[in-house]
């Protein structure tokens, strides 16, 4: 049977626009690992807080959209600066196991916490956009997923340029490649982690409002920190473009999958799909499409 050129069209743009999101949510993942090597495996818990700070700014509050986004980027910035000076400045450097539970750990009293701070609060973003689809080229496009991928594309780019363009983006790559060497150059080791996880604060909270508001999947904001990893390893865990080519391609795999096997396979199996790439790209490429593979000496 012929392959209408149209419904492959209208699934790759879905597909974009799904991964320019998995890209800005892996972003905050990409920039503490570049940075401090330490695997943060409380991400999807770091958005589901900022959004609901914001949410409940918008509920609560009633200071609107962008009052609260403010509430919930001061709320998300403070914590992580916490963390940082309590935290994360004494597991650094140490056993990786170590590193893992800080972050299981966390994630589980955010989630406690959570539960308590935002019970009955809505976690609807108030954004006014029409239902319709917008007609673009012939191609039906929902306009809050077209303006959530502008925004994650724009913040995507931002760290982007952040990382490459500016005297703390080059220090913080000074520091990922040899801390030693880039605190014997005169680099603030210590202040520059807390500039990587306030960039992570507030990534979090941009993520999880544009998440919120489109809801990719259906999946819910905590589980999206376990739904980016195909993304990370697949564009390389230390690079910034790596990581917005992974979730783009991750995006279009899983609606190609839902559009064409999912009819066959069972509903669901699109969202294993990007695990299976994960598994290959582990085996085949495991330092990603455009991360570096580790140098050792012989």
């Amino acid at each position: 049977m012929r392959v209408p050129v149209g419904f492959f069209a209208t699934l790759v743009v879905d597909g974009l626009l799904a991964g320019a999101i998995y890209a800005l949510v892996a972003l905050s993942f990409v920039v503490v690992y570049k940075t401090s090597r330490m695997v943060n495996f409380s991400l999807g818990e770091w958005m589901m807080l900022g959004s609901g700070m914001v949410a409940a700014g918008v509920h609560v509050l009633d200071l609107g959209l962008a009052g609260s986004l403010l509430v919930g980027l001061v709320g998300a910035m403070a914590l992580a600066l916490a963390f940082n000076r309590v935290v994360v400045r004494r597991v650094v450097g140490g056993p990786p196991i170590a590193v893992i539970m800080v972050t299981l750990g966390l994630g589980a009293l955010m989630r406690g916490v959570a539960a308590l701070a935002f019970r009955g609060i809505p976690g609807a973003m108030p954004v006014s956009l029409p239902r319709d689809p917008l007609v673009l080229a012939g191609i039906p496009v929902q306009a809050d997923r077209l303006l959530v991928a502008g925004i994650a594309i724009g913040g995507a780019v931002l760290v982007t340029a952040f990382f490459h363009a500016t005297r703390t983006g080059l220090a913080l790559r000074a520091i990922a490649d040899d801390q030693q060497v880039a605190t014997a150059m005169g680099v603030d080791v210590d202040q520059h982690f807390a500039i990587t996880w306030l960039i992570v604060g507030a990534l979090s909270v941009l993520a999880g409002v544009l998440w919120t508001v489109v809801a990719v999947g259906s999946f819910g904001v905590v589980l999206v920190g376990l739904k980016v990893f195909p993304v990370v390893v697949l564009g390389g865990l230390d690079s910034v473009l790596g990581t917005v080519l992974g979730g783009l391609l991750i995006g279009m795999l899983e609606s190609l999958t839902a559009g064409y096997l999912d009819p066959y396979l069972g509903g669901g199996f699109s969202t294993i799909a990007s695990y299976l790439v994960l598994i290959v790209a582990l085996c085949v490429r495991p330092y990603g499409l455009l991360g570096r593979a580790d140098v050792r000496r012989v």
